[in-house]
C-alpha cells in the first residue's frame, strides 16, 4: 500500500492576494464584478481599488472639438464611487480607495493594475459579440490579454459561485 504524502499548506503555492483593482463602468455587470472582489477581500483582508475611467469625447466629424469631459461625468462617477466604497467598507473591507482616470480604459486600467501592483484584476464584460463585439470591442479582452496579473472576467448572466 503507497503512502501519500500531502503538500504542506504553509508553502508558496497558496493564493495570496493583497490588492485587488475592480475596474467599473457602474453597469450592472460591473456591479457583478465589484460583488466579488469584495467577496476576495474579505476572505484575504485585501485592499481594494475601485476604479472609473471617462473616456473623452471624440471630437465631432465636422471638427469641432468636443469638451473632453463633462462636469457632469465627473460628478456623477465620483458620487458612485464613495456610494461603493462606503458599501465595501459596511462590508467588511476597510482598505478601499478609488481612483478616477481620463483615456482609453483598458489602456488606464492596465497602467493603473502595473503602478499599484495590483494580485488581481476583476472586471465585467457584456457579452457583445458578432459586430458589436468587432465595433464597440471588449475592455476585459484587452486588459486579460495584456495584464500584469492575473484576470478574473465576470459576466453579468453566468453562473454564480459567490
Amino acid at each position: 500500500m503507497k503512502t501519500e504524502v500531502m503538500p504542506d499548506r504553509t508553502d508558496s503555492t497558496l493564493l495570496n492576494l493583497k490588492k485587488i483593482l475592480v475596474p467599473s463602468d457602474f453597469s450592472p455587470a460591473s456591479s457583478k464584478a465589484f460583488k466579488y472582489a469584495l467577496r476576495f477581500a474579505k476572505q484575504f483582508g485585501a485592499e481594494l481599488t475601485l476604479l472609473h475611467v471617462l473616456e473623452p469625447v471624440p471630437p465631432s466629424f465636422m471638427g469641432i472639438p468636443a469638451p473632453v469631459i463633462s462636469e457632469q461625468e465627473l460628478a456623477t462617477a465620483e458620487k458612485n464611487l464613495r456610494a461603493w466604497v462606503a458599501s465595501a467598507r459596511v462590508a467588511g473591507v476597510v482598505e478601499t480607495k478609488s481612483a478616477i482616470r481620463t483615456g482609453l480604459a483598458s489602456h488606464e486600467i492596465l497602467e493603473a493594475a502595473k503602478e499599484l501592483d495590483v494580485d488581481l484584476i476583476v472586471i465585467a464584460t457584456h457579452g457583445f459579440s458578432g459586430w458589436k463585439h468587432f465595433c464597440i470591442g471588449s475592455t476585459a479582452e484587452r486588459v486579460a490579454r495584456s495584464a500584469p496579473c492575473p484576470v478574473l472576467v465576470v459576466r453579468e448572466k453566468e453562473h454564480e459561485f459567490i
